[in-house]
């Protein structure tokens, strides 16, 4: 049996507030988004202050951390919030779908025993009109 698809994000990059800074050691990103998520377990938006930080070091490794909240309904209709921390890292030359594992965090008394103890992962590709995350459940372990 596969993981189990529980979540998709469609991100759009804000690009005029993107911040950088070229060092010695690397290169670091700071790109701001917006979104929806939708899914079996939830249905909501992005909240503002999302931002994936990408630091590309001297031998071509990004290493990123996406940290945003969504707000919305769980799946028994019940308003709620969700906090992710997505973090991976990969050679920028790395094939597509870049991988990561996901971190929650919710108020919802529905999500919270679910999100808060389950294993993870998920996966990012470029779509049509930005990014999608995809996050599954990880499923015989």
């Amino acid at each position: 049996m596969g993981d189990k698809l529980i979540l998709e994000i469609s991100i759009d990059l804000i690009p005029d507030d993107r911040l950088q800074v070229e060092t010695s050691s690397g290169t670091i990103f700071m790109k701001p988004f917006t979104g929806v998520a939708s899914g079996e377990i939830f249905k909501g938006i992005i909240l503002p202050g999302g931002v994936d930080t990408q630091l590309v070091d001297v031998n071509s490794i990004k290493h990123m951390s996406a940290r945003y909240m969504l707000e919305g309904i769980d799946y028994l209709g019940a308003k709620c919030r969700i906090f992710i921390e997505n973090n991976g890292f990969f050679h920028t030359d790395a094939p597509k779908p870049f991988k990561t594992i996901p971190t929650f965090y919710t108020d919802s008394k529905a999500l919270a025993p679910y999100l808060h103890c389950n294993k993870f992962r998920a996966e990012g590709q470029r779509g049509s009109s930005g990014l999608v995350i995809k996050i599954f459940e990880i499923c015989g372990l």
